[in-house]
């Protein structure tokens, strides 16, 4: 199969290259297609490359796997979606636009609207096989947790705390929570590392990064690829973000501030509610704890790190049966 992993954001890149080393794995022709404008951002530079959607037609791929929302129609190949977060109360995550073939869900609460869906509209196939991504968050564990150890005894802290908010201005809490989020650095037994969404407005993160710059208990994160932050982190703070879901799949304590989800199984906090007193509850207690299972159930049950192999394969069953279109 020769296959093409379609990028035109820059959070693509971490998704996709778990389901790229196992295309490779299994012998298959693999093509990264990244977007003119961000080749340079690209960091995989070893990886086959294109840059433009000409390049893409010369190669005639049998599939294209694209974590995003459009794909040129006239390309050929099977148009596989693979999602590109698992918040399925963001703006658009439920939306069919008649670009794709074939759907790779996560878990059970993705399958089933999207089940529904193919049975109404006839022109697309679902498969849940989970997430592509989620399969680093299942392996590495033992290197990124040494490191979890070492950066805590360096900086003589108790708990390595994560806050990853959203990037849309209308559900981002970096701004009205700005200073309650260092107050948390100040005044607890903590080292705090803070990960921007690649679409936050870059004059947020410069004022972070300069509050950041006087405290050597807090890190800003210029890596695009958040699961390493997930897999140290004790704890979590987000607001309406994708990455909630990803952090509980690995069964731990979470807080958002104002959040959307249709499906809070957290401490979730108003926006007037202080977060040092929030967070000093959640770890005594952690709450949620049992509730936690449920989520991990129904939005991705799939532990052991092969979801790339079984989106593979479920797209090869797809050709098989009906051709590349």
């Amino acid at each position: 199969m020769k296959a093409v992993l379609f990028c035109v954001n820059p959070y693509a890149f971490g998704i996709l290259k778990p389901l790229y080393e196992e295309l490779l794995k299994e012998q298959h022709d693999a093509l990264w297609y990244v977007d003119n404008k961000m080749k340079d951002r690209f960091p995989f530079g070893d990886c086959p490359q294109a840059h433009a959607i000409d390049e893409l037609i010369t190669y005639q791929p049998d599939a294209i796997f694209v974590p995003g929302n459009e794909i040129p129609h006239y390309l050929r190949g099977v148009k596989v979606q693979v999602f590109h977060g698992l918040a399925g109360e963001k703006k658009g995550h439920f939306r069919i636009r008649n670009y794709f073939d074939l759907y790779l869900t996560q878990g059970p609460y993705f399958t089933e609207w999207f089940q529904r869906a193919s049975e109404k509209h006839g022109d697309f196939e679902v498969r849940e096989t989970g997430w592509c991504k989620l399969d680093t968050l299942y392996q590495n564990h033992a290197e990124y947790l040494q490191e979890r150890k070492n950066i805590l005894s360096n900086r003589g802290k108790k708990s390595l705390v994560l806050y990853a908010p959203t990037f849309s201005p209308s559900l981002t809490s970096a701004v009205i929570k700005k200073e309650q989020i260092f107050e948390l650095a100040d005044g607890e037994d903590i080292h705090l590392m803070i990960k921007f969404h690649d679409l936050m407005d870059v004059n947020v993160i410069a004022e972070y990064k300069k509050l950041a710059d006087s405290r050597s208990n807090v890190d800003v994160i210029d890596d695009r690829n958040i699961l390493k932050y997930l897999i140290m982190a004790d704890i979590m703070i987000s607001d309406t973000s994708s990455v909630v879901y990803e952090f509980i799949l690995l069964d731990k304590p979470v807080i958002t501030i104002n959040s959307s989800s249709n499906h809070i199984s957290w401490t979730n906090l108003p926006t007037q509610d202080n977060l040092r007193d929030a967070f000093v509850h959640e770890m005594k207690n952690d709450p949620f704890k049992n509730s936690r299972a449920d989520i991990i159930r129904q939005y991705h049950p799939y532990t052991d790190g092969k979801s790339s192999l079984r989106m593979i394969r479920a797209t090869t069953d797809y050709i098989q049966q009906n051709g590349v279109p």
